[in-house]
């Protein structure tokens, strides 16, 4: 038994929770025999809650799913890689109901309760009858101990799988709260390429789930980036199955407050994964802002800093351009004093108030050989803090896209 309070890591990812199987195949939409179909099963109802792209072009699993979330349960999560169904106007939509159904035919549950995710190509039709032929030995082969084929299922230009899952000591009971993510290119979410499944035996109402998950989210996911680009396709979900018989979890509680914690934990540990992997990158940066008027004044810093190219290009090439890193606080919207400003790359200060300091260009340059990388500003204007997290701009970054759907 955990402590309360406490977060332990568990393995399994999305199976890590009690009630949770799910699976992987290999259904033809990528090339060599990958795996591209991920299946997520709960078999009891699960609360649904997600958060979802801002961009204007949104892919059609993306608008079905939003609109099944509302209704506020779900039992399933079909996932496609290699094809985002994306632009495909009223065929998309046709197609993600037809993943959604023949998942449900598998799985003898109603059609509204299976929530559809894709990602890929846009502007390919796709080509579901592959998908409606590999999902009854799919739906056959769930299990607990599958959680990593249905992990490695949803990547596209993802060197490695990403999982986490926690368990959390409650008042009453220990849940756990697991989940999977891919990502690696078009990664600048704004909600929210990149998706995220969340799964929990916590019992806790739809509206308390979803509130937490736009916060945890907020604190995670949209403080990550590695290209500046923010995909029609990204999603976070998360289902709540309530098998860990915990009483419900109601806001502004003690519970509901290590419920979050644990759900910040998770999203965190895969949102970092994600801008460890961004295409092309050697190495990870973490940019955290202190000293800020407000939080989203240090949002604002942090997601600049992190996303700047400029700076980026100066991590990989071990260039301390603490120029850089200034003049992308200064665009980014925050307000703050420039003659304020301390600037730390690592342990060593590269600017102070604003200005240039006589510091050790060879010791500068070791932090910038790190894994992660950090950057610390200060803006001396405030109490408020956040942190983002990028990675370094390479030259694969330019190869991996000048030929990504070719």
């Amino acid at each position: 038994m955990i402590n309360a309070g406490a977060y332990q890591p568990v393995p399994g990812g999305v199976t890590a929770a009690r009630g949770f199987l799910a699976g992987g195949a290999a259904a033809g939409l990528k090339k060599n025999g990958q795996l591209d179909l991920a299946l997520i099963y709960s078999s009891t109802p699960a609360r649904a809650a997600g958060v979802y792209t801002t961009n204007l072009v949104q892919a059609a699993p993306l608008v079905l799913t939003r609109r099944r979330v509302a209704a506020g349960t779900a039992r399933a999560v079909i996932i496609n890689a290699g094809n985002a169904n994306a632009c495909t106007g009223a065929r998309g939509l046709s197609d993600a109901a037809a993943m959604a159904g023949a998942a449900a035919a598998a799985l003898d549950i109603e059609e509204q309760q299976v929530l559809v995710a894709s990602t890929g190509v846009i502007g390919v039709p796709l080509p579901v009858e592959k998908i409606a032929a590999a999902v009854p030995a799919l739906a056959a082969s769930l299990s607990p101990e599958n959680h990593s084929r249905a992990a490695r299922a949803i990547m596209t230009t993802d060197l490695v799988a990403k999982e986490y899952a926690v368990q959390v000591a409650l008042a009453n009971r220990t849940i756990t709260i697991g989940g999977m993510a891919k990502g690696s290119g078009m990664i600048h979410p704004n909600m929210a390429t990149m998706l995220c499944f969340i799964t929990t035996d916590a019992n806790i109402g739809s509206q308390a789930l979803q509130a937490a998950l736009k916060q945890a989210v907020d604190d995670s996911f949209n403080m990550i980036t590695v290209d500046g680009d923010t995909s029609t396709n990204d999603m976070v979900l998360a289902l709540a199955n309530g098998q860990a018989a915990n009483p419900e979890i109601m806001p502004d509680t003690d519970d509901f407050r290590l419920f979050y914690g644990g759900l910040l934990e998770v999203c965190s540990c895969l949102a970092k994964m994600i801008a460890r992997d961004g295409e092309g990158a050697t190495r990870l940066i973490e940019v955290t802002v202190t000293g800020a008027p407000t939080v989203q004044d240090a949002r604002l810093a942090a997601r600049a800093v992190a996303g700047s190219n400029l700076f980026k290009a100066a991590v990989f090439g071990q260039d301390a351009n603490w120029g850089r890193i200034l003049c992308a606080v200064g665009y980014s919207g925050a307000n703050f004093r420039p003659d304020r400003v301390d600037i730390y790359i690592g342990d060593v200060q590269v600017a102070g108030n604003g200005g240039a300091l006589d510091f050790a260009e060879e010791r500068a340059a070791a932090m910038l050989k790190q894994d992660p990388v950090t950057v610390r500003v200060d803006l001396k204007c405030g109490a408020h803090r956040a942190t983002a997290w990028g990675c370094d701009l390479t030259y694969d970054y330019v190869r991996i896209n000048g030929s990504y759907r070719t």
